[in-house]
């Protein structure tokens, strides 16, 4: 098996360890890669590649010191384009940003760095993080590298792309509904949506500040529980980790996985869901139950109201959270006859199509005459979601569901309805800043289907766990 077939973090890491191979060479062999199929898969915005090359070279110097070396010594990493990297553009995806240049990174990405890791370049992702199909960035659609005629997904679809087409061991993404999970899904690899405030938001250009996550996207759970360790914990600069506590996940990985409860959530194997995703799925769950699990339906009776609830609060957040970016302290400009003209033709020329019409929408809700009836409305719903699924876990240690209810999309899907429909099984986590993880668990047409478990708060361990003891039972033919 050649090295570009096996990208794991953790085989990487054994030939490091051997002197098989050095950081270097991995490093040349993936920004190769990048540029012997990117040009089709546009999965990065910016390659760092020198800035690559010199990292690698301080891991090898590391290496040949021996002793105690960084946990991701050498491992190269793609990182969503709306994470800050100092002195590397970070766009968002929009004209807005497209010159913007950090002079910080990101809490995530300091750690990474710390641990050793190596940033092969910044991920393309829909604009600002708003949408689910990768089409809207200003820099072009990414196309899924398992079949560049369907959509990988989104807001992190560069990610998923770019580690499902060998273009980086993982990568970082952002979930505010869906946006690891989904394009994970979509592409055939693992992606993680942590507790909210478990991982450092700090440094994140996030839209909708009380839904968003950084999470890892991954080939496996081994790699997935390694990165997650790596970025985990308290951060003095986010008050929203006050409560973080990382334990070492890799100790959860190989446990015994009999006499849990999984609940299987009624709710999301209707008629929505393509009966290939739904019998794929429920073959999984078999399978955790010859693994000595107890597999029970149970049901969440809100979670059908979780995707109206999740447009009104997302695309709220969103308009509040944006309305800096106006051409003034920086950014995008265009000129105009007077402030408030200005103003409206920057961000108009700025914004594109779809992100305008969501802020436009988030406008409207938070209105007079509107804020009642719409934004508080969705809050309601999102405490009765929160409280049902708190509930559910108190009864079961994981709950299982399908990732989308259908695989990838074609690319030239314009169906807005029913790709929104796609976040339907991955939105309630994010209502409820519970932990949740998406892993491969079939195929149909070729194409992979994915399935969510979703933990108690904190239990991230646990999804690692139940994941890692699944996944060593399932196929990956299109791998």
């Amino acid at each position: 098996m050649s090295l570009l077939q096996d990208l794991r973090a953790t085989s990487l890491l054994k030939l490091l360890k051997a002197r098989e191979i050095t950081a270097e060479e991995i490093t040349a062999a993936v920004l190769g890669k990048i540029s012997e199929v990117d040009k089709q898969i546009n999965a990065y915005i910016t390659v760092t590649g020198e800035q690559a090359l010199a990292q690698a070279r301080q891991a090898d110097r590391a290496l040949a010191r021996g002793g105690d070396i960084p946990p991701l010594a050498g491992v190269p990493m793609g990182i969503k384009d709306n994470i800050c990297t100092a002195g590397v553009k970070t766009t968002c995806g929009s004209l807005m940003l497209a010159g913007y240049t950090p002079h910080y990174s990101a809490t995530a990405v300091e750690r990474l760095g710390q641990a050793g890791a190596v940033m092969a370049g910044k991920t393309n992702l829909d604009e600002f993080g708003l949408g689910n199909t990768n089409k809207t960035s200003y820099f072009g659609a990414t196309r899924n590298p398992l079949d560049p005629a369907r959509m990988p997904g989104g807001s992190s679809g560069g990610s998923a792309a770019a580690v499902a087409a060998g273009e980086a061991s993982f990568a970082l993404g952002t979930d505010a509904g869906g946006s690891i999970r989904q394009p994970a899904s979509y592409c055939g690899v693992v992606g993680l949506k942590p507790t909210f405030g478990l991982v450092s938001g700090y440094g994140v250009i996030d839209f909708a500040p009380s839904l968003d996550t950084v999470g890892p996207l991954t080939l496996d759970v081994q790699d997935c529980a390694l990165v997650l360790q790596a970025m985990a914990g308290r951060d003095p600069l986010h008050p929203m980790t006050e409560g973080a506590v990382a334990p070492d996940y890799s100790s959860f990985l190989g446990r015994d996985i009999r006499g849990l409860k999984i609940g299987l959530v009624r709710e999301y194997f209707g008629p929505e869901i393509a009966p290939g995703v739904k019998s794929r799925v429920l073959a999984a769950a078999e399978k955790l139950d010859q693994l000595g699990t107890i597999v029970e339906e149970t049901s969440l009776p809100h979670a059908a109201y979780a995707a109206a609830a999740y447009l009104v609060i997302s695309t709220a957040e969103a308009f509040s959270n944006l309305s800096n970016f106006d051409g003034v302290r920086f950014g995008h400009r265009t000129g105009g006859q007077d402030l408030h003209n200005m103003y409206r033709r920057t961000r108009f020329e700025a914004f594109g199509p779809d992100l305008r019409q969501k802020l436009i929408f988030g406008a409207l809700v938070l209105g007079a005459g509107h804020y009642e009836e719409y934004f508080v409305q969705a809050q309601k719903i999102r405490t009765l979601i929160k409280r049902e699924l708190k509930e559910s876990l108190r009864r079961y240690d994981l709950l299982l569901t399908p990732a989308t209810p259908d695989p990838a999309p074609a690319l030239a899907n314009d169906d807005s309805l029913a790709m929104r429909n796609q976040d339907m099984c991955l939105l309630p986590a994010n209502l409820a800043g519970l932990p949740a993880i998406t892993l491969p668990c079939g195929s149909l047409d070729n194409l992979p289907v994915g399935l969510q478990f979703m933990a108690a708060p904190y239990a991230e361990g646990l999804l690692l766990q139940v994941a890692c003891a699944l996944e060593q039972q399932l196929a990956r033919p299109w791998a």
